[in-house]
């Protein structure tokens, strides 16, 4: 499975010529040359994890293409099914099981929302915005948060800690500024390398193999 790194913490998943799209928000600019999609994964509803705009262009490409997300999502969406943690769907030839059902807490006088993080082929993990890790599960790659209004990167260190990847790369970056973003790289690299993983830097436009 290929794994290309979008803008903040859009993501997409190929294999066997089919393709799955995480997250496409309002930080990541609008994607080409999909092809063969066969699933939108969006783990909440807030915008910097999608838009209406970016769907709409994947959907005149796509009409038929399933969209998942949780039900605040879909309250705020068209035509988006709703998934929760424990769920499992299939397409093509990606298996996806949904965990969490939290997103990390901002701040007491924010609302707190539905988040689902997503594991494919008990392979990838991707917690959206939160620390949920799956349970008894062997990750192999590891999409760890990096950097957000919610993020205090001790925590993030922790839940690197918690996963036990075999190895990992930072996304939802775009909050931060260079110099911020190599610091937490290094951060999250260390946490990584406690239990024998590797750390991947990645930027927008390259792919890892899983």
């Amino acid at each position: 499975m290929r794994i290309t790194k979008h803008e903040h913490a859009c993501l997409r998943l190929e294999l066997e010529d089919r393709v799955v799209v995480i997250d496409p928000g309002s930080f990541t600019l609008p994607l080409e040359d999909i092809h063969g999609l066969v699933a939108v994964v969006i783990t909440h509803e807030h915008p910097d994890h999608w838009t209406p705009e970016h769907l709409a262009r994947i959907r005149k490409r796509y009409p038929e293409v399933p969209v998942y997300g949780t039900a605040g999502t879909a309250a705020a969406g068209d035509d988006i099914i709703t998934v929760a943690p424990g769920d499992t769907v299939t397409a093509g030839p990606f298996t996806m099981t949904f965990h969490g059902g939290t997103h990390n807490v901002i701040h007491e006088s924010i609302p707190t929302i539905a988040n689902v993080g997503v594991l494919v082929n008990d392979d990838f993990y991707y917690p959206g915005d939160s620390y949920a890790v799956p349970k008894d599960a062997d990750i192999r790659m590891l999409a760890a948060p990096i950097g957000a209004p919610w993020l205090k990167i001790g925590e993030a260190m922790d839940f690197v800690l918690a996963a036990k990847p075999h190895r990992a790369f930072g996304t939802h970056d775009m909050t931060l500024s260079r110099i911020g973003l190599d610091m937490h790289r290094a951060r999250l690299k260390w946490a990584t390398e406690q239990h024998g993983g590797e750390f991947v830097v990645l930027e927008p436009g390259q792919s890892v193999e899983v």
